[in-house]
């Protein structure tokens, strides 16, 4: 088994780090502190080809694997957590529409959601379905050639400043085989957007809840077939579990980046604290945990691109485990900073926050934990390895 990357991979790498250096890394600070959402970062990404990393070509988008995605998100992460987090979960709303629109609505959407001129939201969770997604109740009517959308959904990145959302909804009867997905333009009438939320991190891109009273959108937005919604869903979630993953490991990376410059320029007693035993042992620790994270995910998302069908398992593995390293390594990156850590002149503070989150996107750990030993009970330690 290969570990190394090709020579194309790595110039995805060399890409995406002079952007992340370049762009997003001298924003992020005042970004975070004016909550301002970065869009003109998001179109220069999509000048790259980031805002259509997985996007089918038929769709104007690169089509990269997820494994060739991660190290660009790696990447990203490092200069932006919150922004390169809303990149990821963009790219995964217009890979949907790429992948399962007709003709006709993929020409009219996809080349300005691939630029970055258009941005995406993706409206799963609601106020009575988080974990339980195949329980979510916001339903779409037929009507003739139109869907007449009523409920609501919640925690929705880009809400509000976005241009599109891609939306599961429930078209028949409870239970996962009712659920549908539909392209519903942002500005559709009957649409309305909540608050901004205030929240612990996560700051350069909003959060709000989003509202249908009666909105209506032809059935020719739906995504796929009527039913397929929540497959649909599950899919993207998969992905969206690495990209999580991979967001938490590219921070942590660059915590750690700045953990080691620290401890090598203070001194303490007469001599740096990077030579006190305590400082080594903490920062072997904090790089065990980045590089063991970084190969979990890359093994998760070469079995997704494989379509192995321990996949799943794969991803909600990587994805508890690297969340979970990655706020342990910027929360010990902060330590290392001491008081200087926890004031916003260091960047210490906004990985901490920005991190958090992590553990619950995409499907809480505690549910990570749920998929693992289901699956760990049907098949046994074994199977699941191989």
């Amino acid at each position: 088994m290969d570990f190394s990357l090709t020579d194309e991979q790595q110039a995805f790498v060399d890409s995406a780090r002079a952007f992340s250096d370049g762009v997003l890394a001298p924003g992020a600070a005042r970004w975070d502190a004016e909550s301002l959402f970065p869009k003109e970062a998001l179109a220069a990404a999509g000048e790259l080809g980031f805002m259509g990393m997985y996007t089918p070509e038929r769709a104007g988008g690169l089509e990269l694997s997820r494994l060739d995605a991660s190290l660009i998100v790696e990447e990203l992460a490092r200069g932006c957590t919150t922004t390169a987090a809303f990149l990821t979960i963009h790219n995964m709303a217009t890979s949907m529409i790429g992948r399962y629109c007709s003709d006709a609505v993929i020409d009219e959407w996809c080349p300005e959601l691939v630029a970055g001129t258009r941005l995406a939201s993706y409206c799963l969770t609601e106020p009575g379905a988080g974990s339980d997604a195949a329980s979510l109740s916001t339903r779409a009517e037929r009507d003739g050639g139109d869907y007449v959308l009523n409920g609501s959904k919640v925690f929705i990145s880009g809400a509000g400043d976005t241009d599109v959302l891609v939306v599961m909804l429930r078209t028949g009867d409870s239970g996962p085989k009712g659920v549908s997905a539909l392209l519903v333009p942002a500005d559709t009438p009957g649409i309305s957007y909540g608050k901004k939320e205030e929240k612990m991190g996560w700051n350069a891109q909003p959060t709000r809840m989003v509202s249908f009273e009666n909105a209506r959108v032809p059935v020719a937005y739906r995504l796929g077939e009527e039913g397929q919604g929540f497959a649909i869903a599950m899919e993207g979630l998969d992905g969206g579990r690495i990209n999580i993953a991979t967001c938490s490991v590219g921070t942590a990376q660059q915590a750690l980046q700045e953990a080691m410059d620290y401890v090598n320029e203070r001194r303490q007693f007469g001599q740096a604290i990077a030579e006190f035993q305590a400082t080594q042992f903490k920062l072997a620790d904090m790089l065990t945990d980045v590089v063991a994270a970084r190969q979990m995910i890359r093994l998760a998302a070469s079995k997704l691109d494989g379509k192995d069908p321990q996949a799943t398992t794969y991803c909600a593995m990587a994805k508890r485990f690297a969340t979970d390293a990655g706020f342990r390594v910027c929360n010990e990156a902060l330590q290392l900073f001491g008081g200087y850590g926890y004031i916003r002149e260091y960047p210490m503070e906004r990985h901490v926050r920005d991190t958090r989150v992590h553990q619950i996107l995409e499907g809480t750990n505690e549910i990570m934990r749920v998929i693992i030993a289901r699956r760990l009970m049907m098949e046994g330690a074994l199977e699941v390895i191989r």
